[in-house]
Parts: structure tokens; sequence; C-alpha cells
């Protein structure tokens, strides 16, 4: 299925635990907007201590689109998430109201902005040869086999990004073309004076302490016990939902391989990696205007900023 490229929102985006989710809150509700959330895992229902939803508070006051979708033993596309998105788009615009996506999943903006073609439905078990091949052999050694059958795509992706090299490799051997021939058409770039991209930015120390701050008091308000209940509850976590980090530190946990304190910090670990490759792929984006913070966040003037830069005031405008 084809998607083309969104028009006439904004998206507030930013690396794990930078507050993105809390601004967007205070932003919707200044300007009458309702939230897309741009997160693949808040999909999941059940899910919410170590994904960091929005709070039961955060969404009373804020209609809040493309959460608790399916369970966590189910797999969730791209294209489900667009086929969603999209009609939450058209929902909002029927209520006279603002769009503001809100989220820090790569993949999900670069769609969202330039458009997208899914291509042949997932192999499952391809993609699990893959996953096995770079647990044994190392990542890189996958990104090497897809710079040989298509060095065009390794060009554009990142070689540890292994998800989207492993994406590349299965689309590759599915189809015998690049994954960019069935992009190309669909590389387009979103009317830039109709969409805003804002991420929050702050100093990597600082970051890094917010990060290991929050996935403590995530343990603390009872991660282990909602990894536990959804083990008890569906045997096995599907794969996407197992991406998430911390669930298979977790899983880990539960199974007597590592210590609390060891889960603990190989989240931590993950979690700052994560926040990397999302500020690696922000940084890379052209349109992107991004808000220096530094504590204390001052929540107010941050929601001013946003709301000028994203010129938001101006949406939405009148479709023919």
């Amino acid at each position: 299925m084809q998607f083309p490229p969104v028009q006439d929102v904004c998206f507030l985006t930013g690396p794990t635990a930078s507050g993105k989710s809390a601004a967007g809150v205070q932003v919707a509700q200044q300007i009458n907007a309702e939230i897309i959330s741009m997160d693949s895992m808040a999909v999941y229902r059940e899910m919410n201590i170590g994904t960091a939803k929005p709070s039961a508070e955060e969404r009373s006051a804020v209609k809040h689109h493309m959460i608790d979708l399916v369970t966590p033993d189910q797999e969730f596309s791209i294209s489900q998430y667009l086929n969603g998105a999209h009609a939450a788009i058209e929902s909002i615009r029927k209520k006279n109201r603002k769009i503001l996506f809100v989220g820090g999943t790569p993949l999900y903006l670069k769609a969202l902005l330039t458009g997208f073609d899914d291509g042949p439905q997932a192999d499952w078990n391809l993609r699990s040869q893959l996953e096995a091949k770079a647990d044994a052999q190392g990542s890189l050694k996958l990104f090497e086999e897809l710079r040989k059958k298509d060095p065009q795509a390794a060009e554009r992706i990142h070689p540890h990004d292994q998800r989207r090299v492993i994406r590349a490799l299965e689309y590759f051997q599915k189809t015998g073309q690049s994954i960019l021939a069935g992009q190309t058409h669909f590389d387009l770039q979103a009317d830039r004076e109709s969409v805003r991209v804002i991420a929050l930015d702050w100093p990597r120390e600082i970051l890094h302490s917010r990060i290991n701050a929050r996935v403590k008091e995530m343990f603390q308000r009872g991660w282990v016990e909602e990894v536990r209940h959804l083990i008890e509850k569906y045997e096995a976590l599907g794969r996407t939902a197992m991406q998430a980090v911390g669930y298979r530190q977790i899983a880990m946990l539960l199974r007597d391989e590592i210590d609390l304190e060891t889960a603990i910090q190989k989240t931590q670990a993950g979690t700052r990696q994560l926040a990397r490759r999302q500020l690696i792929w922000l940084r890379s984006l052209s349109e992107c205007q991004r808000i220096s913070l530094s504590p204390p966040m001052d929540m107010n003037q941050v929601t001013l900023q946003i709301i000028q830069i994203g010129a938001l005031g101006d949406f939405p405008r009148s479709h023919d």
C-alpha cells in the first residue's frame, strides 16, 4: 500500500527521555490540538511502564491517537501505523482541530514526511534467519552483505541500524530489487511550508542522566511485575514488541540469567544507545528545528517556543 506525505501538521520529536510527551500535552492544550502518537511501542496494550506512555491524566486532558491498539503478542507494521495515522488526521480535521504528532520513532517520522510504499509483506522466517546471523557473526557482517547486494541502500542506512539493514536485505531477497526502488516514487518531501519538525535537544551528559533516572523510576514503579504479567499471560511477546528496550533484559532477570542491578544497567545502556541513534537521525534531517534545553526545564517557556517555531496559530489550513 502506498501512503503520500502528510501536509499541514506539526511534529514534536526528540530522543527518549527528552520530555516531549509532557511538552506535547501542554502545547496541545494551548492550541486546541489532538495528539497522534509517533511511538512504535506505544501501540501495545499493557506495555505501559516500559514504553513511557502518556499518563492517564495526560490522555484525559488531550485526545491521543495510535496508542493501545494491539496486544503484545501481535505484530504491528509500519503500514498499519500509517493507515491509522492517516485516518486519525482525517478525523481530527473534521473537528477543525490542529494536529500534533508527538514521538521519537524515526521510521514513522520519515514515512510521514516523505511518503511510503511498504512493498512485500514481512517474511518473519527470513528475518529470524538474518537476526540469528547477526547474533552469531555480528551486525556489521549483515551490513557488508547488504553493501554487496544493494550498495545504494547501504549508503543510506547506518551500519549499526540492524533493523533497517535486515529489512533492506529481506526486501532484496524477496523482490530482487533495492528497497529504494519501492521508495523512489514516494521519496517526495512534504510541502515545507505546511509541516514543522521540532526536536527537544539536551546536552549529552544531561540527557544520559535523565535516561538513567527514568529507567530507575520505571523499575521502582513495577516494570518487572509488568513484564512478569505479560509473559504469564501471553507466554511470549511478539517480535516487534520484544524490540522495546528493557523488556528483553527483564525477561532475562525473570529467568535468573542476570540480577536486578545488571538488568537496570543493561536497560540504561540500551536506552542511551537508542537515544544516540535517534539523535544521529534527527541531526541528518534538514527540516528539523531544535530547541536547546538545560535544567531546570521551564515547561511554559518550552511550550511557547514550540508554538512560535511551529507557527501553530496558522494551522489547520482549509482543504478543498
